[in-house]
């Protein structure tokens, strides 16, 4: 049953903290391997107790799960491996009552090729009204055998798939996710409904995945390196899809996040104009390396290019697509990047968890919202999946040598003694845990102090009480070299040593929190953050 329309009109998500919840991997409810919505309504009270506002769900869409759920099917109906529609209504529901608000995915650059519109495609054979909506055409060469042009992949590979017939359709990730034809006003109609479909629901936004790739050049012309415009990213016609888009939240007080990948900042900062998108990703910030002049610009760059149209930051250290953030900064390159991504590569988890339980205050104080993945409040590894158990496109397309992102995606440790480490009752988890997985555990973690998830339950309960936090200005002040040092309203002071030995730390009159215990004289050692009241 659709939730009562009641347009809501705060800025919440302004200074929101956000939990990533990835579906599979988050708690299994009926034993068979694969997490569901009703693990995790049986868990909602862990999120609500954590300190976060909302919850993101990635795609939980009636999907064959070739990409992990963003080969989407049909996207108003849940996939019977996490549930039913009518769970998921109670999910958002329960949530309501637990002062979550929630935010789904949506992927419209393209659709299953399970999905009724590509399975009519290819019946109805060229020429048709129902390849259309999709972008089909004949190949070059004498007998149109090479694909109609050049443009790379996200992922490996090609992006051109040849039927039976002789067309070739486009699909810039996997030949199982079809690029949708955006200049067809079927398209953008049928997307509409489907934000209307989740907003009847009760969700409070919608987090738009490769928000920056839907239109496409009518031409189709060859992809040439370095040569502007770029033929699918960033292409003029997407703001008048997002204008549209901002409208229909409008009615309904929700709001967007939209996955932008740009270097330019003035064409990001387009995305962000009052009547587009509220916000989006910040991804220079999440693959920054851990050194103090490439974060301090990182977030000077971030803050600046926000301004000029007014909306918030957002801060990410990790999601389902990228290295977890103990195993990244314990390692000698501190950055991300997927095209460096290889196995084996040596972690040193004890500096990692020193300087992620570091960045954790960092991030917390920034201006604007935080979007926090499953598994981060834990300290999780990356773990090391074997070779025959790798289930990401990503591992395949490249030939075997991308490790590809199942590592951050393993189902979680809930309960130390339980089976599977309480992700589930029977079936072994879809991804093996590693050994060592209990270690992590949540009611392990809850009666430990000092642990990964206690940092985190007190900074977000002082985020929310103390004040200082969230939107507003930010002012750097001076400290030594390799320290980060800035103030934000109220007296509210962060300090972060990325420096070989202890620093002094600035006069204040209390110490709110501290990433890691002082020295005995009272300096801040390397890789350790604090929170004052001055």
């Amino acid at each position: 049953m659709a939730a009562p329309h009641s347009p809501r009109t705060d800025d919440w998500w302004r200074d929101a903290v956000i939990y990533q919840v990835y579906p599979r991997s988050f708690a299994d409810g009926d034993g068979d391997g694969t997490g569901d919505l009703a693990g995790v309504r049986a868990r909602l009270r862990h999120l609500a107790e954590l300190g976060v506002d909302a919850v993101w769900f990635t795609p939980w869409y009636l999907s064959p799960l070739v990409d992990g759920g963003y080969d989407v099917a049909d996207y108003r109906a849940i996939d019977p491996s996490f549930g039913t529609l009518a769970e998921a209504e109670k999910l958002i529901a329960e949530a309501a009552e637990l002062g979550l608000r929630v935010i789904v995915d949506i992927v419209p650059n393209h659709v299953s090729d399970q999905h009724a519109w590509f399975r009519a495609a290819l019946d109805a054979g060229p020429g048709s009204p129902e390849r259309a909506l999709f972008h089909f055409r004949p190949g070059r060469g004498e007998n149109g055998e090479l694909p109609p042009n050049t443009w790379p992949s996200q992922f490996s590979g090609q992006t051109w798939t040849r039927v039976a017939d002789g067309e070739w359709y486009l699909h810039l990730f996997t030949p199982e996710q079809p690029d949708l034809n955006w200049a067809h006003p079927a398209v953008r109609k049928e997307h509409e409904d489907i934000l209307r479909f989740w907003f009847e629901r009760g969700v409070a936004g919608v987090r738009i995945d490769s928000a920056a790739l839907l239109a496409k050049d009518p031409a189709l012309a060859d992809f040439v390196e370095g040569v502007d415009p770029h033929p699918y990213i960033d292409q003029d016609e997407l703001h008048d899809i997002y204008r549209s888009w901002r409208a229909i939240a409008d009615e309904y007080g929700a709001v967007f996040v939209g996955e932008v990948w740009l270097p330019d900042s003035e064409r990001f900062a387009r995305y962000l104009r009052p009547d587009e998108l509220h916000t989006a990703f910040n991804f220079n910030f999440l693959a920054c390396p851990w050194d103090p002049e490439r974060l301090r610009r990182t977030i000077d760059d971030t803050l600046a290019e926000h301004a000029p149209v007014g909306a918030p930051a957002t801060w990410v250290l990790c999601n389902h697509d990228v290295t977890r953030t103990v195993t990244r900064y314990g390692r000698t390159d501190t950055a991300f990047d997927f095209a460096t991504k290889t196995f084996d590569t040596p972690t040193d988890l004890v500096l990692g968890t020193r300087r992620a339980r570091a960045a954790a205050l960092l991030t917390l104080a920034l201006p604007g919202s935080v979007y926090l993945y499953q598994g981060e409040e834990l300290g999780l590894p990356e773990a090391d999946i074997p070779r025959d158990r790798i289930q990401d496109p990503m591992h395949f397309r490249s030939g075997g040598t991308d490790p590809g992102r199942d590592g951050c995606r393993v189902p979680l440790p809930w309960t130390a003694d339980a089976p599977h480490a309480g992700f589930g009752a029977a079936a072994e988890p879809w991804l093996p845990q590693p050994d060592g997985w209990s270690d992590y555990a949540v009611d392990r973690q809850g009666t430990d102090p000092e642990s990964m998830l206690a940092l985190y339950r007190e900074a977000l309960l002082l985020r929310g009480a103390e004040a200082g936090f969230g939107d507003g200005p930010l002012t750097w002040l001076p400290a030594e070299e390799g320290v980060l040092a800035f103030a934000r309203p109220d007296g509210l002071v962060c300090v972060v040593s990325l420096a070989d030995g202890p620093t002094a730390l600035p006069p204040y009159e209390r110490l709110l929190l501290a990433s890691g215990p002082l020295t005995a004289d009272g300096l801040l050692p390397p890789d350790t953050a604090v929170w004052l009241r001055a």
